[in-house]
């Protein structure tokens, strides 16, 4: 057995048209992490999670899950894996229990071994087990996928963009039972457009642009990529043009008395920009720092992949 829960090796996908989605793709999921997958659209995260799912033929390559080659043991690759879909497909004509109920029979789980009033308490819904599926709004909609992706009891759970159009309140019901899932040992793949929600939840995170990998770090690494520094001035008098100087990547007026600078934290620091704003004749009256965040590191290596 693999340490990876997911081990993707020189994975590549060409569609009939010649588009290439993914190209020469390595990847380890470590067991027991959340992990994220990030990209912009088009990227081909969703082409990598269909051949996941078996939705997908890839060109080349080989895809192992849970320790099993998806060609040579397809039937326990894809036992090990559950997949919540960005699209909200199920039958509307069927009530929640008996969404879950079909899809535990289409998996081999015996009738005394299923859960399915367990994963209808565990996402909220157990107040709709008997409901048809088509009067469930959106974000309960969206609870019952996962909820059906946990059918089997696998051991790997793939969310792809599965807060789109949820509220506030019920994303963090959903994030709550996926922090649950996962301190039960379920190994987390996140898709998401949410960066701050990749930063919070996931251990590490890559970043995936035009078929290839161009990040793959912890979380935390990839925060302290964010090289850009902003501070934020009040001013003891109205300022009309910011201060010229060297060491700011960026500055500007946001107020009658408010300087806002942005540095690059390796070639200056807050001792300087304050030092250099000082030494322009103008007093300090109160500041505000701002670190840069993972939507800075996503967005300076999206458009460093672009550019190359």
């Amino acid at each position: 057995m693999t340490d990876a829960a997911i081990r993707i090796q020189s994975l590549s996908k060409t569609y009939a048209d010649g588009k290439q989605a993914l190209k020469a793709v390595d990847l380890d999921v470590p067991r027991g992490q959340i992990f994220g997958l990030l990209g912009p659209n088009g990227a081909g995260k969703s082409t990598l999670i269909n051949i996941l799912a078996g939705l997908v033929t890839k060109t080349a390559g080989s895809v192992s899950i849970w320790g099993f080659d998806i060609d040579a043991h397809p039937r326990n690759a894809k036992a090990s894996i559950g997949i919540v879909p960005q699209e909200i497909v199920f039958d509307p004509f069927f009530t929640p229990f008996e969404t879950l109920e079909l899809f535990a029979g289409l998996y081999g789980v015996p009738k005394t071994k299923r859960r399915s009033m367990e994963l209808l308490r565990a996402v909220h819904l157990a107040d709709k087990a008997d409901a048809y599926a088509r009067t469930l709004s959106g974000g309960m909609k969206r609870r019952l996928l996962v909820a059906k992706a946990m059918v089997h009891a696998p051991p790997i759970l793939v969310l792809d963009e599965p807060t789109a159009g949820v509220d506030i309140e019920l994303r963090q019901q959903l994030w709550a039972y996926v922090r649950q899932l996962n301190a039960e040992g379920v190994t987390i793949v996140l898709t998401t457009h949410y960066l701050e929600e990749a930063e919070e939840l996931c251990d590490r995170i890559a970043i995936i642009n035009h078929g290839r990998v161009i990040a793959n770090e912890a979380t935390r690494t990839l925060v302290d990529m964010a090289r850009e520094k902003v501070i934020e001035l009040t001013l003891d008098r109205p300022i009309a043009a910011p201060p010229a100087s060297p060491l700011f990547d960026r500055a500007s007026v946001t107020g009658e008395r408010v300087l806002r600078v942005t540095y690059i934290k390796n070639k200056a620091s807050a001792a300087d920009v304050l030092a250099a704003v000082t030494g322009a004749g103008y007093g300090i009256v109160d500041l505000s720092t701002r670190d840069g965040d993972l939507e800075d590191v996503f967005l300076n290596l999206t458009r460093t992949a672009d550019a190359a």
